[in-house]
């Protein structure tokens, strides 16, 4: 059974998630509202954004590139473990497997690249405002969003292409609910030590230095903020930043929980995958709309009520 890149293994045995059989359908049933619910709300934010002209600016066009992605990584993930439940299909060929941990690194680095450049525009829309309309235009704006997205597939296909040139040999029950780059790692019949360190250092490096120069711009708006005399604009400035700092940290958290400790064979770990990848995709259209005027009042006009102009 020749798996490719010299692996005796054809296919991969998810074992999913350690629950009593009886919660099988209600597991069912939970995760596929949720699913459902993201789904219909990140499509929700980028169909308001791309028909309200209103909208049309470079904060809303990478919140439509995080809604996107907040879909795609919960599509990459979520129908296997429905699968599972129902059907108790918990088989993925070993192609299977390589494009799922490919999809999710993917999709996630390109998240992680896209927070730091939204943090970088509220920068500049705040910290300099009068530069704002020259320096994000909308050319830079897109080729902004390209780099996220190449920088994300970059980054996967070294990860993916330097795990799957081990070999492997058996077992091949993945000892999670989907094909990750720990529990992979686990199941190869070669010394992994070197794969652990460069996962360790790779996703260290990119997930700290996002996260530094998204504090960085974040203490520079903050020390903007406090210097606006009218009180309004100052609760405007950062209702506006603080649902983007609670996406950031909500991301953040689970991520370093898991890839930064090499090794880990923490049952929690499961728990906490379970949390970004299908509770934060669901958290952030609500984070964005019920902390957002502007998208609230967007949202409103879609659905065909007029906005009430004060007399």
């Amino acid at each position: 059974m020749q798996g490719g890149n010299g692996s005796w293994v054809s296919h991969f045995t998810l074992v999913g998630l350690h629950h009593p059989p009886q919660l099988g359908a209600a597991l069912f049933l939970a995760f596929l509202l949720i699913y459902l619910l993201t789904v219909c709300g990140n499509g929700l934010i980028i169909l308001t954004i791309l028909l309200d002209t209103r909208l049309h600016r470079p904060m809303y066009w990478f919140l439509c590139h995080l809604s996107f992605l907040d879909m795609t990584i919960s599509s990459a993930i979520v129908p296997k473990m429905l699968a599972g439940f129902l059907l108790d299909s918990r088989l993925i060929s070993f192609g299977g497997c390589v494009i799922q941990l490919f999809s999710f690194h993917f999709l996630g680095c390109t998240e992680c690249f896209l927070y730091t450049l939204m943090a970088y525009d509220r920068f500049l829309a705040i910290c300099r405002p009068l530069h704002y309309a020259t320096i994000m235009t909308r050319g830079a704006c897109h080729c902004l969003a390209l780099g996220t997205w190449l920088g994300g597939a970059a980054h996967s296909l070294f990860q993916t292409t330097f795990i799957f040139r081990l070999p492997f040999c058996g077992p091949s029950r993945v000892d999670y609910f989907f094909c990750d780059i720990p529990p992979v790692l686990r199941l190869a019949c070669a010394d992994t030590t070197v794969n652990e360190l460069v996962t360790f250092v790779d996703i260290g490096f990119l997930a700290l230095t996002c996260f530094a120069l998204i504090l960085t711009s974040y203490g520079y708006i903050v020390a903007a903020i406090l210097r606006i005399r009218s009180a309004e604009g100052r609760r405007n400035a950062f209702s506006t930043c603080a649902a983007h700092l609670t996406v950031v940290v909500v991301y953040y958290v689970p991520c370093t929980f898991i890839y930064l400790r090499p090794g880990s064979q923490e049952p929690l770990d499961g728990v906490v995958a379970v949390f970004y990848t299908v509770i934060t995709p669901l958290l952030n259209p609500i984070i964005y709309t019920l902390r957002n005027k502007e998208m609230k009042a967007a949202l409103r006009r879609l659905g065909g009520v007029r906005d009430v102009q004060p007399r």
